[in-house]
């Protein structure tokens, strides 16, 4: 098909975008609202009370002031995504009141929410209200925590342990350790982000007291996620007592993903002053109330034979939870060490993952939720692996990847790699960014009074799992194709995608085919677009409702050519009797299906039976200043294996956003608490996001390998750039510097100052 699966079409939806005619969550602010101001806490951890609340109350303009005391009716923040305890003991979860009630835990935690007729007066109220602070001891470093000595963010939960789980087999392991000839060690750390998505979050409640229903409108990655968590884990209702809408979203990240505090508030503030009420976040606010990404300390050991083979893997992991347990935090710390294996033959491995909880931002999904993670560590330890054992880096990959014949392949952690050519696009990765002809550039460099490296990475992500996605077909009365599927669009171009899927289908160009998301009574069941799943699920539920519904009408159009349907052809909204020309267009067949009362639609649900398994090779070249310590990445090359492909131009644009995140967190980006837990980095005078001259010109390529596992031969693209990207930048750093300095490792994010100073120590001990 000229504009099917497969073609590089332009996005059906920047036409409004860029001439400004996208509707956001600000443009749909009703005429009749009030508007919401959140107190939060500026302390990491105290106990609290309100000294004024009856003057506040009475202040002018002021609707209502919500305390604990007044959502008490509805219940805490619930933690969906979990992790089992290694005893068998089940994770014991902390309360996460919608309000704070009477002691909080990081700074920013939300004690009480201002309502009143504007946000002027709102906020003039915000800071008329005084809140008794008694401060309480805190931590923000996870070292710290689990010391004997560290303060208790949670009284009842000792050493500050939320949980304590594994992968893979310990007794295994250790034996394959006992056997090896070469162990080698690295300690890392994976810093905290925040997502910084372009559109702040905002929520409009709404509470029709004729209906009892609860409207809530908020930028989101899915309104069925978000109806079902709202309406049966909080306020413990049916769900059709929930309308969610979510119109266009500036982005998302993983982080639009969840429930927060203010969505239940606005709703119950909206049925309490008996009118819309509306909240929308600053970018400060951001950095205080949404969920932070990553924030690893580990500890890994590669056990291998004399001959370079990997024998066994072993890491120990603390991961940040902040001061309460996210939606999906816990999932994300083990869930993603089940990728620790990376794309190598072990046959022993074993990760240990405690969740640690400090004084600081609940920590959840964040582009990659844990599979970033896990490529980073395992391949800066191989990396350390080959340096020290002498070999190429390369070449000790080659060694130990699994090849082509061993898949599917299933891994000491539980997962089943179904395709893969990991030698292959390493090979063309290192061909295309000219690999062998970095010696010259080297030389180069020295002459420029410059440090030069050339890194490599590969990586494997696990994606479009877990639940299942409906999708609605129709005819229209008009001969165009309405859909309706509940993933949701925060920029990737789904209107375009799930358009290209139904024209392969039916055949019909995609300016005839509108797209619905972002409305939860379109669709009785809808789930959400995280974890890289949109078009490998939602895609696959699209394209089967969309073959059932074109059987339908190449049935009508049968009758009414009087033919079989096996003589029939669809092509530019039209079915065609093959080698005539005879046809009947989409728009009369739906007239003939009208006049019979039969409306033309189709839904069905696809369920993936496994998770599908994206994997690549990225190859970095740095030129550093050693004087400053600074970094320019002077080439950048991907090579990827995302199975089929939908449209090879919206997926590149996914590569590249993926790979400016994953140099932001490289190079620039680290979410900075002071030892007590206060957040140092609130604004972006603070916190370093990547601009123009930060992100390279990239080179992309695919080497793809359809995948068995999914309906469509399609393995997600999503997070892969954010996954690849920072080993690879780190590792062509840390081979700059060691040709320069030994120096074997350095921490993310590499900035200038940490480079010169490591070059500096480095200076002063040799000499």
């Amino acid at each position: 098909m000229k504009f099917g699966i497969g073609a590089s079409i332009r996005r059906k939806e920047d036409s409004a975008f860029i001439t400004g005619k996208g509707s956001y969550l600000s443009d749909r602010i009703p005429e009749d609202t009030a508007y919401a101001y959140v107190v939060r806490s500026p302390l990491p951890h105290a106990r609290f009370s309100f000294g004024n609340l009856d003057e506040v109350r009475g202040m002018d303009g002021v609707l209502s002031v919500l305390t604990a005391d007044d959502v008490s009716h509805v219940n805490a923040m619930p933690c969906v995504g979990q992790a089992p305890n290694t005893d068998g003991t089940p994770l014991q979860v902390p309360r996460y009141p919608i309000l704070a009630e009477d002691v909080v835990r990081y700074v920013g935690d939300a004690v009480a929410m201002i309502v009143a007729g504007s946000f002027v007066e709102a906020r003039n109220a915000a800071e008329a209200l005084e809140v008794e602070w008694d401060a309480l001891p805190a931590v923000a470093d996870m070292q710290a925590a689990i010391a004997s000595d560290a303060p208790q963010v949670w009284p009842d939960r000792p050493g500050n342990i939320a949980f304590d789980a594994h992968v893979g087999d310990k007794d295994k392991a250790d034996a394959a350790f006992a056997e090896a000839d070469r162990v080698v060690t690295l300690e890392l750390v994976n810093n905290r982000l925040v997502s910084n998505y372009m559109e702040p979050r905002g929520a409009i409640g709404a509470f029709d007291p004729q209906t009892g229903r609860y409207t809530l409108t908020c930028g989101s990655q899915g309104t069925g996620l978000i109806q079902n968590v709202l309406a049966g884990m909080i306020f413990g209702l049916p769900k059709e007592r929930f309308h969610i809408i979510t119109p266009d979203t500036g982005g998302g990240f993983g982080t639009k993903l969840f429930i927060y505090r203010e969505y239940p508030l606005v709703l119950v503030a909206a049925e309490k002053v008996g009118r819309p009420v509306t909240w929308v976040s600053d970018r400060s606010e951001h950095f205080l109330a949404d969920a932070h990404g990553r924030d690893n300390v580990s500890r890994a050991e590669l056990a291998l034979d004399a001959k370079g083979r990997f024998l066994g893997l072993r890491v120990d992991t603390l991961a940040n939870m902040g001061g309460y347990l996210a939606q999906f935090g816990p999932f994300v710390a083990h869930g993603g060490a089940g990728m620790l294996p990376g794309i190598y033959r072990f046959r022993n491995v074993h990760g240990r993952v405690r969740g640690i909880y400090t004084n600081t931002v609940p920590v959840d999904a964040y582009r990659g939720a844990g599979r970033p993670e896990a490529a980073y560590l395992i391949e800066r330890l191989v990396d350390k692996a080959a340096r020290e054992l002498g070999m190429k880096p390369d070449a000790l990959r080659r060694k130990n990847f699994i090849p082509p014949s061993s898949m599917p392949w299933k891994t000491p952690t539980d997962k089943t790699y179904d395709s893969g050519e990991f030698d292959g696009h390493m090979r063309q990765a290192m061909d295309v960014s000219d690999w062998k002809g970095f010696n010259a550039r080297l030389r180069d460099s020295r002459k420029a009074g410059k440090l030069r490296g050339i890194g490599l990475a590969t990586y494997i992500e696990a994606c479009a799992g877990g639940a299942p996605e409906t999708a609605r077909v129709a005819l229209k009365d008009d001969g165009t194709i309405f859909v309706n599927v509940g993933t949701q669009s925060t920029g990737q171009g789904h209107l375009t995608a799930y358009a290209q899927v139904v024209s392969e289908r039916l055949g019909i160009d995609p300016e005839r085919i509108t797209v619905l998301q972002g409305d939860s009574d379109a669709y009785e069941h809808g789930s959400f677009t995280g974890g890289s799943r949109s078009l490998p699920v939602g895609g696959a539920a699209v394209s089967e409702s969309s073959v059932k519904l074109g059987e339908r009408i190449k049935a009508k159009a049968a009758d009414m050519l009087e033919t079989a349907t096996s003589d029939l052809e669809f092509g530019d909204g039209v079915v065609t009797i093959a080698g005539t020309d005879r046809s009947v267009s989409f728009a009369e067949i739906a007239e003939k299906a009208s006049e019979a009362g039969e409306e033309l639609v189709e839904t069905d649900s696809w369920t993936p039976p496994e998770a599908t398994y994206p994997n690549g090779s990225h190859v970095v070249e740095v030129e550093i200043d050693p004087g400053t310590g600074h970094i320019d990445i002077v080439r950048y090359t991907v090579v990827d294996d995302f199975g089929v492909l939908l449209n090879p131009m919206l997926l590149e644009g996914q590569v590249h956003g993926g790979i400016a995140q994953g140099i932001g967190q490289a190079l620039l980006e680290h979410t900075a608490y002071d030892a007590d837990g206060q957040l140092l980095a609130a604004s972006l005078q603070d916190y370093t996001l990547p601009r123009a001259d930060n992100v390279p010109s990239i080179h992309f390529e695919t080497r793809n390998v359809p995948c068995t596992t999914n309906l469509l031969g399609m393995k997600g693209a999503g997070e892969a750039g954010a996954i690849g990207a920072c080993p690879a930048v780190v590792n062509a750093v840390v081979d700059a510097l060691y040709r320069a300095a030994g120096i074997t490792h350095i921490d993310m994010p590499v900035t200038p100052e940490k480079v010169w100073r490591a070059l500096s120590e480095a200076e002063a001990a040799a000499a």
